[in-house]
């Protein structure tokens, strides 16, 4: 037969099954009900069925009725992962191969980081309601806000949705700079949201009465509920926020170790798995304040009882459909989206202040994550959260990507904990198995159906020389059997691939690219495959999600505060001009009185700009990595990181001791290297606002460094040019 007339018969054949599987209502009749709880930025081990102190009492009653998976992958980043999710589809292939806020400018024209769903990729919803479900949605949606782009569009009968990454638990202001409100709406329409909102109680509350309001026709239905917790800001009612208070004091790395004896004990882990140390930007716990720890230790009581606050929920959602006869026909499917957040904006004083004075959020409460509060866990707790494993969100490594999942339901096995590799787009072909959807009708689908495995007929969904590939944000992964080939951009990774035996060492201890180039060879060919075949751009020279977003939110900040520092600008500008203005008037009435001043003036200002920048060279030689994650700044490795402390400790180190110097010897020839340096510094970011069309994020420090050479320039006037010895 003609190479053609096969194509012809294929697709015919696929058609028939489309057509069939459109036209099927019928198979619903004996489907079970399906509820999709989707919980964003849950580490690894945050459940209490997965090792967790944190009480979740109905996700660990699902666990033990069904199936718990250890092995089971998202993507990095929130995005991303609820697009294979909703589709079945790879990120890339779906149109979300990246979070909007991060996007670099070079990719905003490829399709695959469009931020929205991309035209003819079908959501489960879309799916399941061709085979006559009934479609529902209340939560965090972050696959588009246009038009056609919500949920209304996109398979759901009913919808209650909000946009964005996140948004405040409690009422509609903003809690990122790059919103100006948080909007919810409700079926594709922009809503206000009720005086008694909370996020986790309101959401089931509206998922309660789409179901009491669906057509009693007999018909199954398809619950899904992403919810807030435990995303940025973390905030929670009292009454839980008061059971955690006290219970986070001896700190991240006790907790870490404790997640892991969890891990253990669950059988998660066994109790040889090697775990390798925390990420660098993590504060040893005893170097912090007493006043330190308490803050960090209430923001992370927060965190548990968000947490357990929608466990509760899911409680409350539970027990509606048992009383209303539902719940034994129901399906569950719980999971997490990505690792935990290690991101805190309140480390930044300016993103602090903008929090303060632009959003009214009161930093220092009484009790901490009631209304108009605002915490986040930051990276300690983050990597105790997703210990035993490696990094967290928006990195490769497997606390960024190896995330709970557990499923049950009718017909499937119960306290079973599956070991085999899956990924979260595997859960749509799953689902559609489960409801009665033909196989034909799965065969575009990127992911694999779960059911075989959970039905024991495979003890494997992916091959052992099968490669599968991940790609977010520049951050890479390859996994092929037993094995795993990872790239990180960011902070806290590199550009070089890694090789790790993800089976013997799931904490990626121990690279293995220099022992098995062959391996690596392969397995890259694999990724650069994978990324061809979907449609993953390179990452820009530099690029990391940490950097693009800081420079998303400065811009913004910028924008807000635009007349605040202006003011402040003019105002710096006046005092120096009447400063000068003064002083020369007293030079007409004293010249000599007007000299001393002068000079007084001069070393005042040196000495206490060279304090300043002395302070902020300690700084930097203390805490690189913390510095580096609070710039924006992607030091590739520990030689990137030396680096970054000694170019940066040395640049404020050599022109703060120069200008304390001149000002202690009242010489100003000392003051040549600080200004030599700080001349280049603002070159040097004049140049690359220019190339590079405008950065924004330049123009703080060029005001900063500007005004600093106008302080070392009036002391240059003031001081004398050299002392003779006899006056030293």
């Amino acid at each position: 037969m003609g190479g053609w007339m096969w194509r012809w018969l294929r697709r015919a054949g696929l058609s028939l099954a489309v057509a069939a599987f459109a036209g099927g209502p019928s198979l619903a009749a004996t489907a079970p009900n399906i509820v999709l709880i989707l919980v964003d930025d849950a580490g690894y081990t945050d459940f209490g069925a997965y090792g967790s102190e944190i009480p979740t009492p109905h996700i660990d009653a699902l666990a033990q009725r069904g199936v718990r998976f250890s092995n089971f992958r998202a993507t990095p980043m929130c995005a991303p992962s609820r697009a294979m999710l909703m589709t079945g589809m790879d990120s890339h292939t779906a149109g979300v191969a990246n979070l909007p806020e991060t996007t670099p400018r070079a990719h905003a024209d490829l399709p695959a980081y469009q931020g929205r769903l991309a035209p003819g990729v079908e959501t489960v919803a879309t799916r399941l309601k061709r085979l006559g479900y009934h479609t529902f949605m209340a939560g965090k949606w972050h696959l588009g806000h246009g038009p056609g782009d919500l949920p209304n569009a996109h398979g759901f009968d009913r919808s209650f949705a909000m946009d964005g990454t996140g948004a405040d638990n409690w009422d509609g202001r903003s809690y990122f700079p790059l919103y100006e409100a948080s909007v919810w709406y409700e079926d594709g329409k922009p809503v206000e949201l009720p005086e008694d909102f909370y996020s986790s109680a309101s959401l089931v509350d509206r998922m309660i009465d789409y179901l009491d309001a669906r057509p009693q026709d007999g018909q199954p239905f398809f619950a899904y509920l992403p919810f807030l917790a435990i995303h940025i800001p973390v905030q929670a009612p009292e009454a839980f926020v008061q059971r955690h208070l006290g219970r986070y004091d001896g700190g991240w790395q006790a907790l870490r170790e404790q997640r892991r004896l969890g891990a253990i004990r669950t059988g998660l882990i066994a109790p040889d798995t090697p775990v390798g140390p925390p990420p660098r930007n993590v504060r040893d716990w005893r170097a912090l304040s007493p006043e330190e720890q308490a803050a960090q230790a209430r923001a992370m009581a927060v965190n548990a009882a968000m947490l357990e606050a929608m466990d509760h929920h899911l409680g409350r959602f539970i027990a509606h459909l048992r009383a209303t006869g539902a719940y034994e026909n129901t399906l569950f499917v719980v999971l997490s989206d990505n690792g935990p957040e290690a991101g805190d904006p309140l480390a930044e004083p300016v993103f602090r202040a903008w929090l303060q004075q632009r959003q009214g959020y009161d930093l220092a409460p009484q009790v901490p994550g009631g209304r108009g509060t605002y915490a986040a866990i930051g990276p300690g707790w983050a990597s105790a959260a997703a210990g035993p494993l490696s990094l967290f969100k928006f990195y490769a490594g497997e606390g960024g990507v190896r995330v709970p999942l557990i499923m049950a339901g009718p017909g499937l096995p119960q306290g079973q904990t599956a070991q085999a590799f899956s990924l979260i787009s595997d859960i749509t072909p799953t689902l559609l198995q489960l409801a009665g959807a033909p196989p034909e009708a799965l065969a575009d689908l990127h992911g694999k159906s779960l059911l075989p495995l959970l039905r024991g007929e495979r003890d494997h969904v992916y091959g052992p020389d099968e490669p599968v590939g991940l790609e977010a944000a520049g951050d890479g992964a390859l996994y092929k059997g037993r094995y795993k080939l990872t790239r990180n951009a960011g902070p806290l990774g590199d550009p070089a691939w890694r090789l790790y035996d993800i089976v013997a060492d799931p904490g990626e201890t121990r690279d293995l690219a220099a022992e098995q180039p062959e391996r690596v060879a392969e397995m890259l060919a694999d990724y650069e495959a994978y990324a061809q075949r979907v449609g993953a751009a390179p990452a820009p020279e530099g690029f990391s999600a940490d950097r693009q977003v800081a420079a998303n939110v400065a811009r913004h900040i910028i924008a807000d505060f635009r007349g605040a520092l202006l003011a402040g600008l003019a105002v710096a500008v006046a005092l120096i001009l009447g400063a000068v203005l003064g002083l020369r008037g007293l030079d007409r009435k004293d010249k000599a009185l007007g000299a001393r001043v002068r000079e007084g003036a001069a070393r005042l200002g040196a000495g206490l700009l060279g304090a300043a920048f002395l302070l902020l060279a300690l700084r930097i030689w203390a805490a690189p990595a913390l510095v580096a994650g609070n710039l924006a700044i992607a030091p590739v490795g520990e030689l990137g990181l030396a680096s970054l402390r000694a170019d940066l400790a040395g640049f404020f180190g050599v022109g703060g001791g120069f200008a304390l110097w001149a000002a202690v010897k009242r010489q100003r020839q000392w003051l040549i290297p600080p200004l030599a340096l700080l001349g280049v510094a603002l070159s040097g970011r004049a140049l690359t606002l220019v190339l590079d069309g405008g950065g924004i994020r330049q123009i703080p420090p060029m005001v900063v460094e500007a005004l600093a050479l106008i302080i070392l320039a009036l002391a240059w006037r003031a001081l004398a040019p050299q002392r003779a010895q006899a006056h030293d």
